[in-house]
């Protein structure tokens, strides 16, 4: 997003998620967290989760709160680009 300028103040978004940690959805079905590289043709996800399911929330619920799902630790994440669906980033600790 650009600045934005009300009545000559200039305002700027602010980046609440630092660093590059995002939920990854990819097709059928699988969702993963971890900092996220792109090259290549590939993402590469580093401190990896993956979020196995979830009850009684929707999704952004559990985006908002990753304790709200059943989390589970996985190595190092690679997928081939193609395969994502949507990634929404997160903070840098999420799902840690």
């Amino acid at each position: 997003m650009e600045n934005l300028v009300i009545n000559g103040v200039e305002y700027a978004p602010v980046n609440r998620n630092n660093g590059n940690r995002a939920v990854v959805v990819v097709d059928r079905g699988w969702i993963f967290a971890g900092d996220v590289e792109r090259k290549d043709g590939r993402i590469y996800l580093s401190r990896a989760v993956w979020v196995f399911r979830w009850e009684s929330v929707g999704f952004a619920a559990v985006v908002a709160d990753p304790s709200n799902a059943d989390i589970r630790p996985i190595d190092d994440v690679e997928l081939p680009e193609v395969s994502e669906i949507f990634s929404i980033p997160v903070n840098e600790s999420w799902g840690l």
